[in-house]
Order: C-alpha cells, then structure tokens, then sequence
C-alpha cells in the first residue's frame, strides 16, 4: 500500500497542489494521435510545464519531465509534483497522486516513477509499447527490458524495493560489490590484519548483511548469521532480540 502523506504536508505546498496538477492535467487531455498539430501541441505542453517548474515553483524541472508528461498522456493518469516549501538546494520533487483527503506519495521523483510503469510495461505486454514510445529514449538510461524476468522475483513491489533500497542509499554497483567483499572470509581476515578489534569486525559485518538483505530481499538467508555476529561480540540481548521468531 502506497503510504499517505497528511493534510499538513498538503496543505504547507508551496504553489497550490490544484496548480500543479492542473498543469498535468493539460497533458493529459492532449490528443494522443501522431499527427504534425498533436506533436507540436505536446511540444508547447512540454515548454509550459518546465516554464512553469522553473519560473513559478523557482525550482529545476526534471531531467527527464517531458518523458513523464508523454506516460501521463497516455495512460490518463492524474498525477503532480510536489513542491516543498523549504526544500533543500538539488531536492527533488516526488510524484503525487491528488486525492480527496490528501495527497498519496508515488514515487520520490520522476525517474524512479518512470522506471515503475517501465517495469509494469515489461510484464504487461498489452500496453508495454504505447508506454515505451511515450518515454521515448529516457528510457533505455532507466530500465533494460527483460531485468524483471531476470531477477526471477514473483513480486513486483520486491523487485522495486530491491532496486529502490540501493537508489535511496545512494549505492552505485561498485559500492554495493565492496560490501559484499567485506562480509567474505578474506574481508573479514583484511581488517583484522589492519588491527581492527575482533568484536568490531563482526558487529560491521552485521550492519553489512543488513544492507545486503536490504538490496537482494533475502533477510531470511542472513537473519541467523547477524544474531550470531552480534553474540560473538558480546551483545546477546540484540542477539536473541534479532533471532526472536513467534
């Protein structure tokens, strides 16, 4: 389930939410069909809307905007950005959902929203490549097809959670690649050579795990492992804490 954002986050939106999603709106009841005016319609929306993100909201519009303004035409969707008031330099504004009480948090900015309708493309054939050539080449920089069936995951959200967990943490591969490192026999020997403490090395590797379990969804596999590392660094009140199952 989607978490809700409250009525005070609504209503402390620096530009009136109506504003905003009025601008997407637009978008959205643009014609759809390929022809000269049609192109050059949605070109002119394209400019409105960063116009509007840049010279009303004084903020930087997406990278990728007018990719999601091409999505929102053609699935019809009614969805904003969320201008924060005292947002801090370089934020950027997550995609919102305007409801009756609220607003309801999609995705914390635009790409990370376009690479989920990607992935739902990408299992859903049917409208797989309306969407595909509505992002246009964007898309090939936010998601390659085929990487849900490759990951062998049953579950859409798992497989967003896996990849969304590294985004927020700011993870590249060769970052999450040195934590696996770490967590190795060998990594382990390394830092006691370097004349880390015994119990430091195993309560890192614990707070490693937990980030690993976090990427790859697999908590389970590593659960007991991280109760043990906590034990042998003296901590048996975390440990049994973390190994407690009802």
């Amino acid at each position: 389930m989607r978490p809700p954002l409250s009525r005070a986050a609504f209503a402390s939106v620096l530009l009136g939410p109506r504003a905003v999603g009025a601008t997407l709106v637009a978008a959205r009841c643009a014609s759809s069909a390929a022809s000269p005016a049609a192109a050059a319609a949605a070109a002119v929306a394209a400019y409105d809307h960063a116009s509007f993100v840049k010279e009303i909201a004084v903020t930087d519009p997406p990278e990728h905007l007018n990719s999601l303004l091409n999505v929102l035409q053609a699935r019809g969707n009614l969805t904003s950005l969320l201008r924060w008031p005292t947002a801090p330099t370089g934020m950027e504004m997550p995609v919102v959902e305007v409801c009756k009480h609220g607003l309801w948090l999609l995705a914390k900015n635009v790409n990370q929203y376009i690479h989920r309708i990607l992935v739902e493309a990408d299992i859903n054939a049917d409208t797989g490549d309306d969407v595909w050539s509505a992002v246009g080449e964007a898309g090939k920089n936010l998601y390659t097809k085929g990487d849900f069936k490759e990951s062998q995951l049953a579950d859409l959200d798992v497989y967003l959670l896996k990849k969304e967990a590294a985004e927020l943490a700011g993870w590249e591969d060769e970052q999450i690649e040195f934590i696996r490192e770490k967590v190795t026999e060998e990594g382990k020997r390394d830092d006691l050579k370097k004349g880390k403490a015994p119990e430091q090395v195993v309560l890192d590797e614990a707070a490693f795990l937990m980030d690993l379990a976090s990427v790859d969804g697999n908590w389970d596999d590593v659960v007991d492992r991280i109760a043990e590392c906590y034990r042998e660094a003296g901590l048996d009140d975390i440990a049994k804490f973390i190994a407690y199952r009802e």
